[in-house]
């Protein structure tokens, strides 16, 4: 099963000798697109162009590596399409792989399975593009796994932005039309009878509403965009 890509540059390392041992009984995934002109945010660049949703999107990499380097698990970084070293990603606080499958679950899916089978007791992914996500919001998710199986956190626009688990779940990876807001509703389905904690909902980056009025975004949009708005 092949984890590792074989796409190098300058600026690429070579993990291919990469076993990683756990220093923690707990396992943060983060899965992220390589920030490259139009190939991120595409939803939003149809609004505010190509520039502005790379620049939008590089920020908010930049606010979720803030919010998740000091939390207590091994974190493991999963690219889209290559590994980058001296990014957003702290070679020495995250451990950087490749997304592997053919669709969102598929990956998610060897993602999680790969970590349960290294000894995690608890496994969890979120999103790269919230926010209002803070550092306490993933410790208070972890702890609710000292008393449930799952925990899911709801995104406003039928998703999900965060999911935890004790034990690999098959189920919740396949069937699913993802990207679509059905994804919440059917993993709940596929958990039902299970004991799941639900966090407060939040709002995920991926069109120009999501963050029109917000006022950190402002300086990031093409000039006809910004709004005076307070912070």
């Amino acid at each position: 099963m092949g984890l590792l890509s074989k796409k190098q540059t300058d600026e690429d390392v070579d993990f291919s000798t990469d076993f990683h041992f756990p220093t923690s009984t707990q396992a943060l995934v983060i899965f992220t697109r390589n920030p490259e002109l139009g190939k991120c945010k595409t939803r939003l660049a149809k609004t505010v162009g190509d520039e502005s949703a790379l620049r939008i999107y590089k920020f908010l990499l930049s606010h979720t590596a803030d919010v998740t380097e000091k939390l207590k698990a091994d974190k493991f970084v999963y690219y889209t399409d290559s590994i980058r070293k001296n990014d957003f990603w702290d070679d020495q606080k995250y451990t950087k792989r490749i997304q592997n499958g053919d669709t969102l679950g598929e990956k998610m899916h060897n993602a999680f399975s790969i970590l349960f089978n290294s000894g995690y007791q608890k496994v969890m992914i979120v999103g790269s593009d919230l926010y209002d996500l803070k550092q306490q919001n993933i410790e208070e998710a972890f702890k609710k796994l000292d008393d449930h199986d799952y925990v899911v956190g709801p995104a406003k626009d039928g998703g999900y932005y965060l999911l935890g688990m004790k034990e690999m779940n098959n189920a919740v990876f396949k069937q699913k039309k993802w990207s679509t807001p059905t994804v919440l509703e059917d993993t709940l389905q596929d958990l039902k009878g299970e004991d799941v904690a639900l966090l407060e909902e939040r709002n995920d980056i991926d069109d120009y509403e999501d963050l029109e009025d917000i006022a950190e975004f402002q300086k990031f949009l093409p000039e006809k965009f910004q709004k005076e708005l307070k912070r």
